[in-house]
């Protein structure tokens, strides 16, 4: 079973918040940050997003991300050399 949730890290020092729109979970453990943009010019800022959030995962807490991934309203699916997943909307349909 698959449940949706919105993550929302405090960083301990700073009132600063690292979020992500999606959290895909799993029962296992697994887990995987989703963001959502429909524009191709906040790709860069989200994908520094999802890196800044999983660096700050406590390992000694939770596994780390299975992946990062940025759902968008364009039409070409790739993984971008940070490892970060680009992902159109309409990949996920059928």
């Amino acid at each position: 079973m698959t449940t949706l949730l919105r993550l929302q890290i405090c960083l301990s020092n700073s009132s600063q918040f690292i979020e992500s729109d999606l959290i895909i979970k799993l029962n296992d453990g697994q887990w995987a940050p989703i963001e959502v943009k429909l524009g191709n010019k906040e790709i860069e800022e989200a994908a520094a997003n999802l890196i800044k959030l999983s660096h700050k995962v406590d390992a000694e807490k939770m596994n780390q991300p299975s992946f990062l991934m940025i759902l968008t309203g364009g039409q070409v699916a790739y993984r971008r050399p940070d490892g970060v997943l680009v992902v159109p909307i309409g990949c996920l349909r059928d």
